[in-house]
């Protein structure tokens, strides 16, 4: 499974979401800014994220976004789904129905099998919570250690 560039930034926007939720809506520029992209490419990704209901938005000067479910609510997987179509690591592996001729006699099949399993044991466990908590810890470590430097 690789992550396309829509995947990543889509999911740290969503992480950034959910270490603000509670604090208001974000604006599209904060959102952006934070994630190094331009807020038109932005946009795009949180239409596909308000369209599955993992956002909410409001219009206008005050306006901008927030998570529609408490981010302890919102697994990974589902994030990488809507921003991805798809989390496997082999498309014989990801629909009930392979659809690779050989799967029957496939000697690797068994280990895309496990692979993917694992991999989605790792994105449906992982929440948005999670993740927030996660970099805050890691930002605040890198602030501790910055200040002892300086």
């Amino acid at each position: 499974m690789k992550l396309s560039t829509r995947g990543r930034y889509g999911l740290k926007a969503m992480v950034d979401l959910a270490v603000n939720y509670g604090g208001g809506m974000v604006s599209t520029a904060t959102l952006a800014a934070m994630q190094g992209i331009s807020d038109a490419y932005l946009e795009q990704l949180i239409a596909a994220l308000r369209k599955a209901g993992l956002v909410n938005s409001v219009r206008g000067a005050q306006g901008g976004y927030s998570l529609a479910r408490p981010p302890d609510q919102i697994n990974v997987n589902e994030v990488l789904r809507v921003l991805e179509g798809s989390t496997t690591v082999m498309e014989c592996v990801g629909t009930e129905r392979a659809e690779c001729g050989n799967a029957c006699s496939c000697s690797a099949r068994p280990l895309w099998l496990k692979l993917q399993n694992r991999i989605d044991e790792v994105l449906d466990s992982t929440t948005l919570a999670d993740m927030a908590e996660d970099y805050k810890f890691q930002r605040n470590r890198m602030q501790t250690m910055q200040n002892h430097i300086e």
